[in-house]
């Protein structure tokens, strides 16, 4: 796949840690000043006013150009790449400013959903040596497994966002991808007897979560007449022992293939994804008394054409 240039203001290259994902670099001028444009903006005022979200969306609009825009909502939605990185370029190392940037992006793809886990429409949450939580988001020494986001919550979740804000001490915990079309056997489980059961997906118990909901829901579905998964280990609730053998088989094959790779997140850059044939997950760390990492995600539906 070839660069992509548009008015000199971004550029589009091919990824290289995954020959899908695609990364995009910004013009640093123009990137400086859509910092300088939104400097007055509190991040309170963004959290309280949701119309605020859009206009900071509009301001990096407007120094990229409105192709910027066309661009990251047809990589998101092409299906043979559906994913890219892309950071602030050193341009800032202020978290306020990761919080404003993160969500013009978001804002451009779409509508993020309320996040349980902080009563927000994003969570920054750390991972560390230590941690006091019921999910294995934040547990930094066993691999994250492969997964999908909102399988527990009525809403849709087109697109999953996340963005790293601090990193210290820290050896792997490599962010893995998976896109469903290199998994091995989705033909396999997607033929499977059990593949139309609408399972229910709960985190109903867990604090960390804030969702007291059930959500019925099969393990596959079509969008554009191509194969979507949602998928998660800790979110599957089956009812019989075929079910949890179907959703375990699932789960073992998606860990075990050797097409999810693993990329580098530097501080300051964001990996986007759409969730519905984009598969996620987290390496471990090694061990460290002093790890510490701290991580922005939204999670949301895309914006109507």
């Amino acid at each position: 796949m070839s660069s992509v240039n548009t008015k000199s203001q971004f550029e589009v290259k091919p990824h290289s840690d995954h020959p899908r994902l695609l990364n995009i670099e910004m013009n640093k001028e123009a990137l400086k000043q859509f910092f300088e444009e939104t400097k007055d903006i509190g991040v309170e005022r963004i959290e309280y006013v949701p119309f605020m979200r859009f206009y900071l969306a509009e301001q990096l609009r407007e120094v990229l150009g409105e192709e910027f825009q066309n661009k990251v909502q047809e990589i998101m939605h092409d299906r043979n790449t559906g994913g890219f990185t892309i950071g602030v370029q050193k341009q800032t190392a202020e978290i306020d400013n990761y919080i404003k940037f993160s969500t013009a992006l978001s804002h451009l793809i779409g509508v993020p959903n309320f996040d349980g886990m902080s009563g927000k429409y994003y969570a920054r949450f750390d991972v560390k040596h230590t941690f006091d939580s019921d999910t294995y988001l934040r547990q930094a020494y066993r691999r994250f497994n492969l997964h999908t986001d909102g399988t527990f919550v009525n809403e849709k979740t087109d697109w999953v966002l996340m963005m790293k804000f601090q990193e210290e001490n820290a050896e792997g915990g490599e962010s893995i991808l998976l896109h469903i079309d290199d998994w091995d056997d989705l033909d396999k489980f997607r033929n499977h007897p059990l593949a139309n059961l609408k399972y229910e997906f709960s985190q109903k118990g867990r604090a960390s979560k804030n969702i007291d909901q059930e959500v019925y829901d099969t393990t596959f579905f079509e969008s554009n007449n191509k194969t979507c998964i949602r998928f998660n280990d800790q979110c599957s609730v089956p009812k019989t022992i075929e079910q949890a053998r179907y959703h375990k088989q699932i789960s073992d094959s998606l860990e075990a293939t050797s097409k999810a790779v693993a990329i580098e997140l530097p501080i300051g850059d964001m990996v986007i994804v759409n969730n519905n044939f984009w598969l996620h997950g987290r390496g471990s760390f090694e061990k460290n008394p002093k790890l510490y990492r701290e991580l922005l995600r939204q999670r949301g539906y895309f914006a109507e054409v």
